[in-house]
């Protein structure tokens, strides 16, 4: 079976059930609160669910096939529904299992049983009061600070200064507003250099074209510039390369499984992203061959996956910086992306070895964050030479 085959199946079979899960969704919400509203027809009712259940996938179909407040209209709507349906989801199936556990228990009090409806406007009441919440919490970043020690010499830098922000997810949702609010909080920390570890880009290039992106970037001109690698999101795109061309037209160097040395004092390495079901990229070691490793070595790495973070430990890369997690993005996925790597957001020391993990500057799907804030990273290093 061809790989096209098996990603059509795969996906057929999440949409299937998905779609039971809206089913199971809007039935319960039906029963609670459906026959309080006599104006609402039931045929209306399971419409307006499907398409909003929908109109997030729908969006992505239409893309470059309606202009581009539309299809912004369409995602907007879509992506709000996926978080509300997230709580809703664990929510009914919460009560549901109270429910069934008071058929033996008896703990569950009589009016509250007699107030299907009430119960039910409470939890629409409750997921538009985190959604609300989240909402605001997007959008409202703060700085995170860290001081770092490299122990090696940096030429005459005794101290470098870093801007540091992942999954800036620039698209129709993540637009221009957002951006010039990244500068402006940039140019505030007035860094040595930017860097950028993947995902900033949503996938299309077109909102970052249309909304003239580019210029608002080059705004930040720190003196050592700005580099960034690519991180899952760019290769969604229609054209990883030209999404790559956009951004270096915008002062953004891409180092694509490439290093660079800055001011004749340290390295900035840029590790392509390999997720996905992307081809391998090259080994550390081989990017790394022509270095001078007596020189402080800074990578990008977009997925701190657990297999980088140790292949970087061994080929003595001093900092990396990673995105990608978003620490969950909300509150109960963080148990997950918790499991899955070492460390999903935060700061982790291995002997020489450093490793920051942002959760995020921007926001993929909702525009929402719920238990966690974003964030640009603030970084100071201070080179020292190992002491004897």
């Amino acid at each position: 079976m061809s790989r096209n085959l098996i990603f059509a199946a795969i996906f057929t079979l999440i949409l299937v059930i998905y779609g039971l899960m809206n089913y199971y969704i809007g039935l319960r919400g039906w029963q609670a609160v459906g026959r309080t509203l006599p104006w609402l027809n039931v045929r209306v009712y399971w419409t307006l669910l499907w398409l909003a259940a929908y109109l997030y996938i729908i969006a992505r179909f239409l893309r470059n096939m309606v202009p581009l407040a539309a299809e912004r209209w369409l995602v907007y709507v879509g992506a709000y529904w996926l978080a509300a349906f997230y709580y809703l989801f664990l929510i009914v199936l919460l009560l549901d299992l109270l429910r069934l556990l008071d058929r033996w228990l008896k703990f569950i009090p009589g009016p509250v049983k007699a107030s299907p409806a009430l119960l039910g406007w409470g939890v629409i009441a409750l997921v538009a009061g985190l959604l609300a919440y989240g909402t605001w919490n997007a959008r409202n970043p703060v700085v995170t600070h860290y001081d770092i020690n490299i122990n090696k010499r940096a030429g005459q830098m005794k101290e470098l200064h870093i801007v540091m922000a992942s999954d800036l997810h620039l698209g129709l949702i993540m637009n221009n507003r957002r951006l010039e609010r990244f500068v402006s909080m940039a140019r505030e920390l007035n860094p040595d250099m930017v860097l950028l570890p993947g995902d900033i880009v949503d996938e299309s290039v077109r909102p970052f074209i249309e909304e003239k992106m580019a210029k608002t970037f080059r705004k930040l001109n720190p003196p050592l510039g700005i580099y960034a690698v690519p991180g899952n999101h760019e290769h969604f795109g229609e054209d990883s390369n030209e999404t790559f061309r956009y951004l270096n037209e915008a002062g953004i160097q891409v180092l694509v499984d490439r290093y660079v040395k800055v001011n004749d004092s340290f390295y900035i390495v840029g590790r392509d992203d390999t997720g996905h079901g992307r081809k391998s990229r090259k080994a550390l070691a081989e990017v790394l061959k022509d270095v001078d490793r007596s020189l402080p070595l800074i990578m990008l790495d977009h997925n701190p996956s657990r297999p980088s973070l140790q292949e970087a430990a061994e080929q003595g890369i001093d900092l990396q910086l990673s995105g990608h997690t978003h620490k969950g993005q909300f509150i109960f996925n963080n148990l997950i992306t918790g499991r899955i790597y070492e460390k999903d957001w935060g700061y982790l020391r291995k002997g020489s070895y450093q490793l920051i993990v942002s959760n995020g500057f921007g926001t993929w799907g909702p525009p929402i964050r719920i238990g966690n804030r974003p964030e640009i990273v603030d970084i100071v290093i201070r080179f020292s030479p190992t002491k004897a």
